[in-house]
């Protein structure tokens, strides 16, 4: 073969990452915090970019088009609606407006006088003679919520006198947790003040008197000595128990009742005492409140029957592209110039971020709207109807990849009647049926039926993993033990020794 230079022309197709591609990707996976926090990136980046300053603007007045479907089970409904290829009945969004207006809703209400209570709390507030009530709110008289660390520092000066002591114990304050527990290593503490470990630990031995009984812990063990400390039940008995919870978690009551030096009767008591600790001292008080988790789709029954289903307008970004600003500010900007560019530049991003907003909308639509086809049972009946679903089966039904539908259902979540759901908890494993020919099972509903199983089971009468594989067999799920072990496990599940000594206890404490 000989080596010569030579030219060819080949045309070829190939996918290629654009930046404006793997940002469309990337809006796809976002949560609804994460793309607020985007979009408040570009708009500072971006000024044609703004927030639609209106609340009640809806998904499709932002360009979202429809953002809702209504998803039909039944034959008869309006004239109006269509089928698609599967039979399922589709129909468009409509409403009326209503009157909802408050005008001439008390027609027979006198206008308010001078000197009624409006105008007294406008006085209350300093507020202008014509803002007086307007304003007006409530909770702004009602005292806030007292924390935990706050609750401590009322008490530190009413224990102790000195001011090295109260500046010693506010420094452990600030090292509890919300459950009320001391997680800091007190050696550390006592070195950063410049003071000995043993004058540390007086402090603490002080502070741990305070309330709530069990603060200023070390651990589950010391949290209930102190609170039995404060009863005065702190024997020796119930001090050996308190040292072996490791052996009251494992339910080996065998062991406990040797080393306690007890009969059954008394550790019965000593158990029945313990449950009426704290184990979280601090929990009762205010705490940081944690972050609400607003659906991306809501699910609700539709008045045709079946089910609509709806974006929710409050995790849609209200984004637009000032096309006005655009173009006063361009006439005075020459073609050529770099003021120019930088604005075209700008318009180009913004009008791609508004579409790529529409598109992951709609795609999050389609994604949500065959889920709801496939989980109908389940959304009508209950966990023990949910169907074995896998995210191809979905990527086929919309015409989608794989991977857009696995972006899609990571971090969204779905309201519906039987509560908020992941999009993720409605894909599971499919069990096979017992029956020939039946059909397969979802692990999800599996695994309720073996907590159903167990919860139902009386104290003489325990399940086994083997009964248990009886049973569902019988109800026509085809499960091995060790399935059922795992399964049982994952729910933090006993086996069936521990809970016939659980249940045995528990009867024996309701016949005291």
């Amino acid at each position: 073969m000989g080596l010569t230079a030579s030219l060819f022309l080949r045309q070829t197709q190939s996918l290629v990452m654009t930046p404006q591609l793997m940002q469309s990707i990337q809006l796809l996976q976002m949560t609804h915090f994460e793309l607020n926090q985007f979009i408040a990136q570009e708009i500072e980046k971006n000024p044609l970019l703004e927030i639609s300053p209106s609340d009640g603007e809806t998904g499709a007045e932002l360009g979202y088009g429809d953002t809702t479907d209504h998803i039909a089970v039944e034959a008869d409904v309006d004239a109006g609606a269509w089928r698609d290829e599967q039979g399922i009945v589709i129909t468009e969004t409509f409403g009326e407006g209503l009157d909802g207006g408050t005008e001439n809703v008390f027609p027979d209400d006198k206008p308010e006088r001078r000197g009624d209570a409006p105008e007294l709390m406008g006085q209350w507030k300093s507020m202008p003679a014509g803002d007086a009530g307007e304003d007006y709110d409530l909770n702004d008289f009602i005292a806030s919520e007292v924390g935990l660390r706050e609750h401590i520092s009322q008490q530190i000066p009413l224990l102790l006198k000195q001011s090295q002591d109260r500046l010693i114990a506010q420094q452990l304050n600030e090292e509890l947790d919300d459950a009320g527990y001391l997680q800091a290593d007190l050696g550390e503490i006592a070195a950063r003040l410049g003071i000995t470990t043993e004058y540390a630990e007086q402090i603490l031995a002080r502070l741990q008197t305070l309330d709530p009984p069990g603060i200023f812990a070390r651990s589950l063990g010391e949290c209930l000595a102190i609170q039995l400390k404060q009863r005065d039940r702190l024997d020796p008995a119930m001090d050996t128990l308190v040292r072996h919870l490791d052996l009251l978690a494992k339910r080996d009551f065998a062991n406990l009742r040797k080393l306690c030096g007890v009969d059954d009767e008394d550790l019965i008591d000593m158990l029945a005492e313990i449950r009426q600790l704290n184990p979280k001292p601090g929990a009762d008080f205010a705490t940081q409140v944690a972050d609400v988790i607003s659906p991306d789709i809501v699910v609700r029954p539709a008045n045709i029957g079946g089910w609509a289903v709806e974006l929710n307008p409050e995790t849609l970004p209200r984004v637009l592209v000032n096309q006005t600003y655009f173009q006063q500010v361009s006439k005075n900007c020459p073609k050529n110039s770099g003021d120019y560019a930088f604005l075209s530049d700008c318009l180009q991003n913004g009008n791609w971020l508004t579409r790529s907003l529409d598109q992951r909308a709609k795609t999050i639509m389609k994604v949500a709207t065959e889920i709801v086809r496939q989980q109908d049972a389940f959304l009508m009946h209950g966990v023990d109807h949910l169907r074995p679903l896998n995210l191809k089966t979905v990527a086929e039904a919309i015409k989608m990849h794989e991977s857009t539908v696995s972006r899609v259902t990571s971090n969204k979540y779905m309201l519906t009647p039987r509560g908020m759901f992941e999009l993720k908890y409605f894909f599971t494993v499919s069990i096979g049926s017992a029956d020939e020919g039946g059909d397969s099972h979802s692990a999800e509903a599996v695994r309720h039926k073996i907590k159903m199983l167990i919860t139902q089971e009386a104290a003489d009468a325990v399940l086994s993993d083997d009964d248990i594989v009886t049973s569902l067999k019988q109800a026509g799920v085809d499960l091995a033990r060790r399935t059922v072990a795992k399964y049982r496990e994952a729910m933090n599940i006993p086996s069936s020794v521990q809970r016939r000594r659980e249940k045995r206890a528990a009867a024996r404490v309701a016949t005291l």
